[in-house]
């Protein structure tokens, strides 16, 4: 239960964050890319923003994996982390392969077509139009062909557990 609460108020927050940030606007991302022409610099902006915290974030998590803060007594031990889960998952592959290559090309690509990308098209599902919703059903069944893919034995895992 309080996984779940904490995974819907951080979703919330994302939600929140890109729509006060504009990036649930399909013309700032297409701004975003035409560099030769009426360039918006506000998506780096953001980028920029969600790197910085989700690096403090990883740092954090990585020292305190093993327990963190001191053992000495009188002073008091920091939290454990991940806080809510047993464990926390994160990817641990650094080689670049032509299946990640082909992959981050056609997420670029749709994302320069369409100006949407799975966040903000998942957020712009509330506006009801046609426009979010054939994208939203053009992600899920590439997603799904992925799953399929991959269960086939074509895919290598990509994440270990930090213990």
């Amino acid at each position: 239960m309080r996984q779940g609460a904490a995974a819907f108020l951080a979703g919330l927050l994302f939600a929140v964050g890109l729509g006060v940030s504009g990036m649930t606007q399909p013309s700032r991302v297409i701004a975003f890319l035409d560099v030769a022409g009426d360039w918006d610099p506000s998506l780096a902006f953001v980028m920029a923003g969600a790197v910085s915290v989700h690096f403090l974030a990883y740092r954090v998590l990585r020292r305190r994996r093993r327990g963190g803060g001191s053992d000495a007594p009188g002073l008091a031990r920091a939290p454990r982390f991940p806080l809510l889960a047993d464990r926390a998952v994160v990817p641990t592959r650094a080689d670049i392969d032509a299946r990640l290559v082909a992959g981050a090309g056609l997420f670029g690509v749709g994302w320069g077509l369409a100006g949407y990308c799975p966040g903000p098209a998942l957020v712009s599902l509330a506006t009801g139009s046609s426009a979010v919703l054939a994208f939203v059903a053009a992600m899920a069944a590439g997603m799904a062909i992925e799953r399929f893919a991959t269960a086939r034995g074509r895919g290598e895992t990509s994440e270990q557990t930090m213990e």
